[in-house]
């Protein structure tokens, strides 16, 4: 079972699920308003070898939501300063969505925090056009991940939401807890999503306009690339065997979110491709 824990570092609380167990060290980045605890069937089995963290991004979860600081300079200090308070020098690295583009920038400027990095649908590595990046909050309503952040009047009609989102489709006691620990019950007295408005408009903007991929990598990569994912044409893979050097892809079975929806087959996958790239720490 993981514990909760919270440090202050770079003027924020950034909460944290830590196993406490011995091994590499793996560090697990959840997507845009998700949080630490979608990791923890995954991370549940990898705790059997490594030593896994899954962390609260700042905006999200448990974690402090400040009004600013979501660019990727700011969000890979905090991961660089909990590394250093974990005592890690270095880490596989696993983002998911938008933290996996975070990886990629990340890994670009400080390739020796990295014993690996693992992408698992990721989004727009490059950035975008000027008119696209203007035009895209209107469809901030439409995105069917985002339907879960309310506000509901009350708790069933947010649970009602949940069962109908991708990530819940099983609605089993995992998901369940997922879903209703992304949420909170307002001062209104409505249920709302923890991840905020300003980290949402941040985060999108930083995601938009600054690229992730812009010179070659030799970290050994994992791009795991689910069957009903957002990556399932080729051509949406080029940039990152353009640039990652030491670079493996696998299709694996679920969407988006297979690591809550396809735990088992997830950590299969994961676990092969770290046992064949096993780092001297």
């Amino acid at each position: 079972m993981a514990i909760r824990k919270t440090v202050f570092l770079n003027r924020i609380n950034l909460s944290y699920l830590d196993w406490e167990t011995d091994g590499e060290p793996i560090l697990l980045l959840h997507g845009l308003a998700d949080h630490a605890l979608g990791w923890s069937a995954v991370a549940d089995q990898l705790a059997q070898t490594y030593q896994p963290i899954a962390v609260d991004m700042r905006g999200h979860g448990q974690s402090d939501k400040p009004d600013g600081g979501y660019d990727f300079d700011t969000v890979v200090n905090d991961l660089v300063q909990l590394m250093d308070h974990l005592g890690w020098a270095k880490a596989h690295i696993v983002g998911h969505s938008w933290s996996g583009k975070v990886a990629t920038y990340w890994a670009t400027r400080q390739p020796e925090r990295f014993l690996s990095m693992v992408l698992v649908d990721p989004i727009f590595v490059y950035g975008m056009p000027g008119i696209f990046r203007l035009t895209f909050p209107l469809f901030y309503g439409t995105l069917p991940f985002l339907k879960g952040m309310g506000p509901f009047e009350t708790w069933d009609d947010a649970i009602d939401q949940g069962k109908r989102m991708k990530q819940y489709r099983a609605w089993n006691d995992l998901q369940a807890a997922v879903f209703r620990e992304s949420l909170e019950e307002k001062r209104d007295g409505k249920i709302g999503s923890k991840f905020t408005l300003e980290a949402r408009d941040g985060i999108f903007d930083a995601v938009l306009r600054v690229p992730g991929l812009i010179g070659d990598i030799q970290v050994p990569s994992l791009f795991m690339q689910p069957e009903a994912g957002v990556n399932r044409f080729d051509w949406q893979l080029k940039p990152y065997r353009k640039y990652l050097k030491n670079l493996a892809t696998e299709t694996i079975p679920g969407n988006h979110w297979a690591f809550l929806v396809e735990p088992d087959a997830f950590y299969q996958s994961l676990s092969k491709f770290l046992a064949v790239h096993p780092q001297s720490l």
